[in-house]
């Protein structure tokens, strides 16, 4: 195959997979990773991807639109429970604290959360929220503000200024997209300030994020890959990926 074959061919690859690794890729073509990197190179200078580590994306792979909590519910559920059970690791004992963030994961560790051990936990998710109200052992200190329907979170000056005045033992965070580059990123500004706070109040900082979620930016940032400390994703994350967070610092946990 020649190299223009070979180079639009990848470029056809990458609108459809949303991704390509550079390894994979490699030998997918029978190349070296090292020729795989001189085409995307190429393709990059003509506008037709954008390389990330490891890899390439899409040229338009910052992605601003936001599914909202119904649409997400079920989606790789498997790998979400996996990602949950093994959060239950980073639990604080008796009388610990913890932050849940909003979404389906961190949802998802709500329901194996312990009811033998006293744990505060601080959330801005309604559904969190009313799901923990009534479990034995467990005080929930709901943050106030405006709730945002598309992902039934409080947001706003009300939960940014409470969140500020809190520390707790382990923040369990969620994120829309992850970059090694860049770090954490949420599309919604109101989110990303919230999510800021709650990163700044935690002790520990566990992100859970299944591997969909990486090698992909959203419009903002709301933690710096040296804010975090651990990583939680599923075995489907490539290796080439994960590799380049723990050099940047963070502990990588696959489920």
């Amino acid at each position: 195959m020649y190299p223009e074959e070979r180079q639009q061919a990848i470029a056809q690859l990458v609108g459809q997979r949303g991704r390509l690794s550079v390894t994979t890729t490699a030998e997918q073509f029978g190349v070296t990773t090292e020729t795989v990197r001189r085409d995307l190179a190429v393709l990059e200078r003509a506008g037709m991807l954008r390389r990330v580590h490891g890899g390439a994306v899409p040229v338009n792979a910052v992605a601003l639109v936001e599914l909202g909590l119904g649409e997400r519910t079920g989606r790789l559920a498997e790998q979400k429970n996996k990602i949950a059970a093994a959060a239950l690791e980073f639990l604080p004992g008796t009388n610990g604290s913890i932050i849940l963030d909003g979404g389906t994961t961190t949802a998802a560790l709500a329901e194996l959360l312990p009811t033998d051990r006293r744990l505060l936990t601080v959330t801005n998710a309604v559904p969190i929220a009313a799901r923990l109200a009534t479990a034995p052992g467990i005080t929930v200190h709901m943050l106030g503000g405006r709730v945002r329907g598309v992902t039934q979170c409080a947001v706003g000056e009300s939960a940014v200024r409470t969140l500020s005045n809190l520390r707790v033992d382990v923040a369990f965070m969620g994120t829309n997209g992850i970059t090694t580059s860049y770090g954490f990123t949420t599309p919604d500004e109101d989110e990303a300030l919230v999510k800021r706070s709650m990163v700044s109040a935690g002790q520990r900082v566990v992100v859970l994020a299944d591997s969909s979620k990486l090698e992909r930016e959203t419009l903002i940032r709301f933690a710096a890959p040296e804010d975090v400390d651990v990583l939680i994703t599923d075995d489907g994350a490539d290796p080439d990926v994960l590799a380049a967070l723990e050099k940047a610092g963070i502990e990588v946990v696959l489920a």
